[in-house]
Formats: structure tokens, sequence, C-alpha cells
């Protein structure tokens, strides 16, 4: 910051309660970050849904920077004045509000990361996660590993049968039953 105080926030224009991140401070922070390539995401519960078609795409991005507010957020100024300069996504994790941004990068970084090549070491791993393409928008079944028994609990027989038409009928069942059970929604 320039300013005697080193302040990155002031006081809303028309008043109301918080604070809000000052342009100056992070039009600089953009100016030194980001090129004309650059996707330059803002976490705000006033975004788009962030969802697994949204990881899937920023996956093959090149130059993400994430714009992270605190309290009342930033100056809308300097997501109008980069969006002249790149594309800018304003986007929410949800129907609830944090106190600042950097959480909700957490949950896209980790999203978004899991699709990258190279980055899980089975490229397979996430083809058959719930929300994956080949998954028919149905919820993820359970999983389990060795021991077959634990504490009065046994894995499926169905899972230890080596059938694998059997094993792939019964997690599509599952995975139905979970679906309408937690996210009827996603079966409309």
């Amino acid at each position: 910051t320039h300013d005697v105080h080193h302040s990155v926030d002031d006081a809303p224009y028309g008043g109301g309660p918080g604070m809000v991140m000052k342009a100056p401070v992070w039009g600089a922070a953009l100016d030194e970050t980001c090129t004309p390539e650059t996707l330059l995401v803002v976490p705000t519960p006033a975004g788009s849904l962030f969802t697994q078609d949204t990881a899937r795409r920023w996956s093959s991005e090149e130059h993400l920077v994430f714009a992270c507010g605190r309290y009342e957020g930033i100056d809308q100024r300097v997501i109008d004045d980069a969006a002249r300069q790149m594309r800018v996504a304003e986007v929410s994790i949800g129907d609830y509000v944090l106190p600042g941004g950097e959480s909700a990068t957490v949950v896209m970084i980790e999203a978004v990361l899991r699709l990258v090549p190279g980055v899980l070491g089975n490229p397979a791993s996430h083809q058959q996660d719930s929300f994956s393409p080949g998954a028919e928008r149905l919820l993820e079944g359970p999983s389990y590993t060795r021991p077959p028994s634990w504490r009065g609990l046994d894995v499926p027989d169905v899972l230890l049968s080596g059938d694998h038409a059997r094993i792939a009928a019964w997690r599509r069942e599952v995975s139905l039953q979970r679906t309408r059970e937690r996210r009827p929604d996603l079966l409309d």
C-alpha cells in the first residue's frame, strides 16, 4: 500500500457495515500477476455456482489467479477493470457466506487440481467420481478395502465375488439409491 497507514480496506461508499478492500491495492497486485491469458477467479456468494463441470473446464487453463476478498469483498472497480484486460469469473461454492474467499479457493483448487493430468497417480481415479461425465449425474457409492470384516461389518459379498458385471451392476444400483436419498434433484 502507499498510504501512511498501509491500509488495504476502507468503509463502503453509501454506508453500511464492514470494510471493502481498496481498488489501488488490488489493481497493483493484479497488474503484477496477471496477463491477458489469465482467468481471474473471484470467490463471492454473488457469483455463479462452481460445479464439477467448472473444475473440468478450468483444469485445462494455463494461468488461474484467485482474488480472495475479505468481509464486504473487493471494490467492484477492480473486477470491472480486470474484465477489460482478461477473463473474469465471479464464482460461489454454495448458498452461504464466508468471512473471506480463501477457504472457497482451497475447495476450488483441490477440485481443479485432481483433474489436471499427472496430479493423481492413476488417471482413471476421477473418472467414476460423483458428477463425472460417465457417472450419469449419480453420486458415487461407498468404498471398501481390507479387511473383509471389521467390527461386525462386512464388505458386501458381490465386491468379493470377482464377477465384474455383477460388481458394476451393484455399484450402479447403490449409486442410484444414494442419489435418490441424498440428491434427488440430480435425477430430474
